[in-house]
């Protein structure tokens, strides 16, 4: 017996069909199986979220907060705004408005807000960097206001002039006997009160540490968070790689601020081993509170610090994440925070829903005009972009915090009229083939591997304008980039798994293959006349109604060559080669 040859050995396009459509459909149950998995164990949902624009959500006004008789820039709200967009967009929550009313930042959050976005949002960062001075137990008892105040010797009567120019920001210069006095009688009850959030950067600065426990009188800042590249938050290890259980932030600067540390580092590295406490303690000072005022164990000169404190892994991350971003130029207070209604509302979400259910229902009576039988699977592929497309958008949701806005609904829409593209570029492609003469089982082989490039090239340039319009793009906008770009690789991959493999096995079947006049790939109504290379075959003697029905179409397709030649064969005064 013979061997089988390698080409018997080659799957046939049958069985290649059969695979596409079997990975589709794991997909397919992939997508329904995570998604499930998300509404039984993960607060996930069968339906999609919504954006601000359609469901509502909360709205927080930060009012910013500068010394008396200074002003705030257009320039410093424009960064407190970029910088506020980009820890919301870290928390996962899309579809988010950030702007500016007036002199007031207005944050806009879809659907319900949770705490540690809220904490990001309200909390400014505005971190300083201070060595220690003094510090002391915290006076922190509770201020009545009906109680007479203690005897203090009255402070403009102190003298608030260093008698000596400080030479650094741990020099004991900076403690006039005005200060002593203020550290003395500081109240850690009424920090708030005191804007110390606000405080002159070149000046000392009496205040206490966030628990109210301790207070500090502090020198002027010697580094800032606006030096600060990256933040991330770890586990504290030991030499030996073993973890601590101690949740910390690691910190790392940029070129001015890692050489600002390095000085800093070392002068205070110098004060332990001088046995000068609390002066080799360098404070990390956010929004006026002291977060941590550790020793300076070493000298540290790559710009990498790492702040511990009794963080937990969620507050850590959130610090993390808003020195990463970026510290506030500014200051702020919450005005206001409440919930607003929706800004467009369900009517328009009806709307936009309809005009999609019209675009789909046009696309479908121009297939099926077109294409007849075959526009079925037009159809059916629209129907699987759909049905994939919800799936992994209700998956984003629950998963990632995206919200479907007006716009995302938009990029759908536009979305039908892209993906039916593809299919008939396809359709066309093997038209065209079925035109030279080729077979059906071959024409679609053939016409898939010109259709396919092209498709690739289209559907290229598709998702770059997407990407391009997400990256510079901001609020809604990002959302039709989105579903846009989301679209455009789902067509892609049915386009593969379902598109192809449905004609690979259609063109099995008689009705496709003979060419019956419903299946839309008629050879006769195509007008198959010309073969390529100057060669053409005679026409087939065919019956007098199928002639009449499709002679009409094959002469509208027929260029003008073809028409002369064929012509010439059917009168016998052709010069074509005949077959």
């Amino acid at each position: 017996m013979a061997a089988p040859s390698k080409r018997s050995s080659r799957p046939t396009p049958v069985r290649k069909a059969w695979r596409s459509l079997t990975w589709l459909g794991v997909i397919i149950v992939g997508l329904f199986a995570i998604n499930a998995a998300g509404v039984i164990w993960a607060g996930g949902s069968w339906t999609p979220k919504l954006a601000l624009d359609l469901e509502g959500g909360t709205q927080i006004i930060l009012e910013p907060k500068v010394e008396t008789g200074q002003s705030v820039s257009q320039e410093q709200l424009d960064q407190a705004v970029s910088i506020i967009r980009q820890r919301v967009d870290a928390s996962g929550v899309a579809e988010a408005e950030i702007n500016t009313e007036g002199s007031n930042v207005v944050v806009r959050i879809p659907g319900e807000l949770d705490d540690q976005t809220r904490n990001r949002i309200e909390s400014s960062a505005k971190l300083e960097l201070r060595a220690v001075l003094l510090a002391d137990v915290a006076t922190s008892q509770s201020i009545d206001p009906s109680a007479s105040p203690a005897p203090t010797e009255p402070a403009e009567e102190l003298e608030s002039t260093p008698t000596a120019e400080p030479t650094d920001g741990s020099d004991l210069a900076w403690v006039t006997p005005a200060l002593q006095n203020e550290f003395d009688n500081f109240n850690c009850a009424s920090l708030d009160e005191a804007a110390t959030n606000v405080a002159p950067a070149d000046e000392p600065l009496v205040t206490c540490d966030v628990s109210r426990t301790a207070k500090y009188l502090l020198g002027p800042v010697e580094a800032s968070g606006e030096n600060i590249v990256n933040a991330t938050n770890g586990m504290v290890t030991t030499q030996t790689g073993a973890s601590t259980g101690q949740w910390a932030v690691n910190i790392q600067f940029d070129e001015t601020g890692t050489e600002d540390f390095a000085t800093v580092s070392t002068r205070l590295y110098a004060l332990q081993s001088q046995g000068a406490s609390p002066r080799d303690q360098f404070a990390f000072v956010l929004d006026g509170a002291v977060l941590t005022a550790p020793q300076m164990n070493g000298v540290i000169t790559d710009g990498r610090p790492q702040i511990t404190g009794n963080f937990t892994q969620e507050s850590s991350k959130t610090l993390a994440d808003q020195l990463k971003f970026g510290a506030l130029p500014i200051s702020f207070t919450v005005q206001s925070s409440d919930t607003i209604s929706a800004t467009l509302g369900t009517s328009q979400l009806q709307s936009g829903l309809i005009a999609g259910l019209i675009g789909l229902i046009l696309v479908v009576i121009y297939t099926l005009f077109q294409y007849r039988a075959l526009g079925s699977v037009t159809i059916a592929s629209l129907a699987i972009v759909g049905l994939i497309t919800y799936l992994t958008i209700t998956i984003l949701s629950w998963r990632e915090g995206y919200r479907l806005s007006l716009a995302g609904i938009a990029g759908l829409i536009v979305a039908i009229g892209f993906t039916a593209d593809s299919f008939i570029v396809y359709f066309e492609r093997v038209r065209d083939e079925l035109r030279d003469g080729r077979p059906l089982v071959g024409a679609v082989e053939a016409g898939w591997k010109r259709a396919f490039r092209t498709v690739l090239a289209s559907k290229g340039v598709n998702l770059l304008a997407a990407v391009v319009l997400f990256v510079l793009a901001v609020g809604s906008v990002k959302g039709f980039a989105y579903t846009l770009g989301l679209t455009t690789i789902i067509d892609v991959m049915v386009v593969i798994l379902f598109t192809h493999p449905m004609l690979q096995l259609l063109a099995q079947t008689r009705f496709f293959s003979s060419g019956n006049p419903w299946s839309g790939l008629d050879p006769n109504a195509l007008g198959a006349v010309y073969r390529g290379r100057a060669e053409f075959r005679k026409p087939v003697a065919v019956p007098a109604s199928k002639v009449a029905s499709s002679s009409k179409e094959a002469q509208k397709r027929q260029t003008i060559a073809e028409r002369k030649a064929t012509a010439g064969v059917g009168s016998g005064t052709g010069e074509g080669k005949e077959s």
